[in-house]
């Protein structure tokens, strides 16, 4: 399958998740970027029949839930949508091999190009009047970059378990140090990539910025030289070597919507206009108003002004590309 066509089926699928009608294909056609456009012609209009007719198939065949049937008495064609009970998986839990191979997955799902697409989708749907989910939309704007130099030689070393020697500067040193590590895994936290291991010069565990590795790191030795330990939190190391403050975040959301943010705030009860004022920490602010730009007007930030700024930004941006 051409990396175009994968990412007009993963568009399709962003826009049919985020909406409760029946989308029909001609609106499909005009908001979901990599269609035959309209232009009055048979030729465009069997074009469009044609892929789109493929993306269905295809989309049945990978197992996506694909709905068809009418909002309502009056409509006269056919519409699609994507169940979201039907389609999200129960909790998952992955072994730590399992988790770096996702980690790495997401250099490509997380691109901006991906991102920028499928989220202009869900906006394009809105302002056509379709009913977007604010409840259940995905926060795709993308945050994390992974093409960081470094990158794959750490992270093929940590998955071999090899010694891995690099140059390494820190923000308050002016030549780099070289550094020798046992990698234990590379992981993204609050939008950087860091690498875990066991420095053997300091003989101690340390966490090292990629975006601070000068040159190409080098692995050596056997592969399976040593063994992480059991039970590793690569996030939770790299929080405690790192850290950041935590910010107190309060909302305000209309009744029934933000379900993903509600099962991680506290209740502050009503506010005046009948919505829901909501509480929550993290130390992930940017990550958070991506989070709430995708609810759209449903979910409103009160405290603190940054983060409200930053929503304000995100959304005031996302309607000057539709």
């Amino acid at each position: 399958m051409s990396a175009k066509r994968a990412e007009r089926l993963v568009n399709l699928v962003f826009a049919l998740l985020g909406t409760r009608q029946f989308v029909t294909a001609e609106k499909i056609r005009s908001t979901v970027p990599g269609y035959e456009p309209a232009d009055g012609s048979e030729r465009a209009d069997e074009a469009f029949k044609r892929m789109f007719e493929r993306d269905k198939a295809d989309l049945r065949e990978l197992g996506v839930p694909l709905e068809t049937g009418r909002t309502s008495a009056f409509d006269l064609d056919d519409g699609y949508r994507i169940a979201r009970s039907a389609y999200e998986l129960p909790e998952i839990t992955l072994t730590g091999d399992e988790a770096a191979a996702v980690g790495l997955a997401l250099r490509l799902w997380q691109s901006a190009q991906l991102g920028g697409a499928a989220q202009g989708a869900l906006v394009k749907l809105r302002a056509a009047g379709v009913d977007v989910d604010g409840a259940g939309a995905l926060p795709l704007q993308p945050r994390l970059d992974g093409g960081e130099p470094a990158f794959d030689a750490c992270y093929t070393a940590a998955r071999d378990r090899r010694l891995l020697t690099f140059t390494y500067t820190r923000p308050d040193e002016d030549t780099g140090v070289r550094r020798r590590v046992q990698p234990w895994g590379v992981v993204s936290w609050h939008g950087r990539w860091y690498l875990v291991g066991h420095d053997l010069d300091r003989e101690g565990t340390r966490v090292f910025r990629l975006s601070r590795v000068t040159g190409t790191p080098r692995a050596s030795g056997p592969v399976d030289a040593f063994t992480p330990p059991g039970e590793l939190d690569l996030a939770a190391v790299v929080a405690r070597q790192v850290g950041r403050p935590e910010h107190v975040v309060v909302l305000t959301a209309r009744p029934g919507t933000a379900v993903g943010l509600r099962r991680r705030a506290a209740a502050l009860g009503p506010d005046a206009a009948g919505d829901d004022r909501l509480e929550l920490r993290t130390t992930e602010l940017w990550a958070l108003a991506d989070e709430i730009a995708a609810h759209g007007a449903d979910v409103l930030v009160e405290s603190p002004p940054e983060l409200r700024s930053a929503v304000v930004e995100r959304l005031t941006r996302l309607a000057a590309g539709a």
